[in-house]
């Protein structure tokens, strides 16, 4: 078995090519189909995938939703101060990023707006802060009001009303995600009817995804990176009715990398089980899928575990040949970017 530096994964994107806004219709994105079988690479446009997938595929989709998690308020004297939503602990603390981060030492408080109030309890490792939130109501309906969608941070700009709609796909259910599983971004009410109507099913999972996917792997080795963690479940219903799926032969087509990881991480010898947890399983060139057959996802960063999943799914050289053909076409990249079918 080839062992793989993370300089392998890294390549050059010419300047231009990241998306800074999504396409004008979502489903009018480029998709490349990358054909492991005949190891062919062709180009569509994503509104036509009911033409790659037929009723014996079953989608799965990650029902997360991003929340509204960049907040601004002041200190009790006044001063600026800005918190990133990153991880829900509990019903009133969340693992957060803030500036100004060095200034806001333990038992600092925040004002954030007229209803939500925050307290940092503790810092952690990596530059985080635990925050304890007081508040009356709803904290996602108290959030939705003064806060604004997290944008990556290769979007060079500051969030608009049309991302609070665009960087949310049409599925999406259960809060708590800052960034979006961007595979699902291109998929709209009628593809999802018309692939419906072709006879081909779906069914949710949950992955809560963080800011972590946005950071490239630090160390030489891949197999010497640790990955993450992320909250993860499935449904005892979702679960029956994917694992019904594989019994009778269905190809499961996995909606985004997020969506891979949280079958992956409950696959027991081609079995779904159901549950939730926080996963970190990290899925590079050797993994054995337990569940997946296909994959629909976007183009991802150099050297990120994201291109190290799809090169694990489609296979390293056919990967580095699809991503120089998408430059060479003048694909888009990123979350506002465009996709990619591997079948």
């Amino acid at each position: 078995m080839r062992k793989f530096s993370v300089s392998d994964f890294d390549y050059i994107l010419p300047e231009g090519m990241i998306a800074q806004y999504p396409s004008e219709k979502r489903e009018e994105s480029k998709l490349m189909i990358v054909n492991r079988k005949e190891n062919l690479v062709s180009i569509d446009i994503f509104k036509n995938i009911p033409n790659y997938l037929s009723e014996s595929d079953f989608l799965v989709m990650n029902e997360t939703k991003v929340i509204p998690a960049r907040l601004v308020g002041k200190k009790p004297s006044g001063g600026k101060i800005e918190v990133l939503l990153l991880e829900e602990v509990d019903e009133h603390t969340w693992k957060c990023l803030v500036k100004p981060g060095r200034r806001l030492k333990i038992g600092s408080e925040m004002i954030l707006g007229d209803l939500l109030h925050g307290k940092i309890i503790e810092w952690g490792d990596k530059g985080e802060r635990l925050i304890r939130f007081s508040y009356d109501g709803d904290f996602f309906n108290i959030i939705d009001e003064i806060g604004r969608i997290p944008l990556p941070p290769y979007i060079k700009r500051e969030a608009t009303e049309l991302d609070a709609e665009r960087y949310q796909t049409v599925f999406a259910d259960k809060q708590g995600s800052v960034a979006a599983p961007t595979a699902g971004l291109h998929f709209t009410p009628a593809l999802l009817k018309q692939l419906k109507t072709n006879g081909i099913e779906s069914a949710k999972v949950n992955l809560r995804i963080g800011l972590d996917t946005f950071r490239p792997v630090m160390v030489e080795h891949v197999e010497d990176h640790t990955m993450h963690t992320e909250y993860c479940s499935v449904s005892e219903k979702e679960a029956n009715r994917i694992n019904k799926a594989v019994q009778i032969g269905k190809r499961i087509v996995a909606v985004g990398t997020t969506s891979v990881r949280t079958l992956e991480s409950f696959a027991q010898n081609r079995h779904l089980e159901s549950g939730s947890k926080h996963t970190n399983i990290f899925i590079y060139p050797g993994y054995h899928f337990q569940i997946v057959d296909k994959l629909i996802t976007n183009f991802h960063l150099p050297r990120s575990t994201l291109i190290m999943l799809v090169s694990a799914f489609a296979g390293y050289d056919l990967i580095m040949e699809a991503y120089q053909r998408a430059i060479a076409e003048k694909f888009r990249f990123y979350s506002y970017g465009d996709a990619m079918l591997i079948l």
